[in-house]
């Protein structure tokens, strides 16, 4: 059952999803059965969820995974530690670090950093067809990736919403914990991702709180 996987501390949290959750798996086990690869692979599926929710200050939405076998490990924007060829919404991600803060810690692309200070890094939808971007946004992730939302916001996260995919959970934050543009793809960010410094603008938001800034 794919719900077995859920690390302990959203178990119960999301024991009305576990059905569904376990329908997705039959779903997708069904896909892998016909010789479709799955990313990522299984025991990555809920990697964001490693961090327990009252740890989280910032939850970072992504669309889906990566489609590239080498990228896709189960955290939004992330990939593993590498000196060269990050995917270009990533190399975006650090040009607007670089020009809102001035210092990054995450040149190799290793978001994890954030995800030990308390950000949340979770796609939309948590699985793709290798090769095929946006291939599982009709089959039933957003319902348990709102409902994982909806806590965090609820315990107090600051909501960093890219994109229209991520947007749609606008709502469910207060105007002051939310900062919301567009996605950092290469389609899309001259359009107004870049310059719109949304790592300093969260980093006062968790100050205003009361909170430590992200070390970004």
């Amino acid at each position: 059952m794919l719900s077995s996987l859920l690390p302990d501390h959203w178990r119960e949290i999301l024991r009305d999803k576990q059905s569904q959750i376990d329908e997705l798996g039959l779903q997708l086990q069904k896909r892998a059965d016909q010789g479709e690869r799955i990313l990522p692979d299984k025991k990555y599926l809920f990697r964001a969820l490693e961090l327990a929710p009252e740890s989280v200050k910032v939850i970072i939405v992504g669309q889906d995974p990566y489609p590239n076998i080498s990228d896709a490990i189960g955290l939004s924007f992330a990939v593993s530690p590498r000196k060269t060829g990050l995917p270009g919404s990533l190399l975006n991600i650090q040009k607007e670090i670089m020009t809102d803060i001035g210092s990054t810690t995450t040149a190799d692309g290793d978001l994890s950093k954030w995800a030990s200070q308390g950000v949340m890094l979770l796609n939309r939808v948590l699985t793709v067809t290798a090769g095929e971007s946006g291939s599982h946004s009709k089959i039933g992730w957003q319902e348990i990736t709102e409902e994982i939302v909806t806590h965090c916001s609820n315990l107090g996260a600051v909501g960093l919403l890219w994109g229209s995919s991520a947007r749609e959970l606008a709502h469910l934050f207060e105007s002051d914990s939310l900062v919301e543009g567009v996605h950092p793809s290469p389609l899309s960010a001259h359009r107004g991702f870049l310059g719109s410094k949304p790592f300093s603008k969260v980093n006062q938001i968790l100050e205003s709180k009361g909170k430590t800034g992200i070390t970004w």
